[in-house]
């Protein structure tokens, strides 16, 4: 499972807020390209309503995406956004208990 929670675990930030975990940041990024790709037939070349178009049809998609991949996500342990994360933490006292030596 180590997969699994790589890709799901949300990540915390410097300042330990969660972040959204790598499956949602994979899935904005795809989701973008696929509608992006999809609607430029559709916008007849302007510019302007490709973003439009884009934007229109991808924020419902990833609302719903994102409300799924949360329940998945639901009780996995977070993760550090980067390793050098941990230092930033831990001096200002809000590294996790998980994430502390025994």
């Amino acid at each position: 499972m180590p997969l699994m929670d790589w890709l799901f675990a949300p990540r915390i930030d410097h300042r330990g807020w969660s972040t959204p975990s790598e499956a949602s940041r994979i899935f904005l990024i795809i989701t973008l390209i696929i509608v992006g790709w999809w609607s430029w037939g559709y916008a007849d070349s302007s510019i302007v309503m490709w973003v439009a178009i884009t934007l229109l049809l991808s924020t419902p998609i990833l609302a719903l995406g994102w409300f799924l991949l949360s329940i998945v996500a639901k009780n996995r342990n977070s993760r550090l956004l980067t390793p050098k994360v941990e230092n930033a933490l831990e001096a200002k006292g809000r590294l996790p208990s998980h994430f502390k030596n025994p």
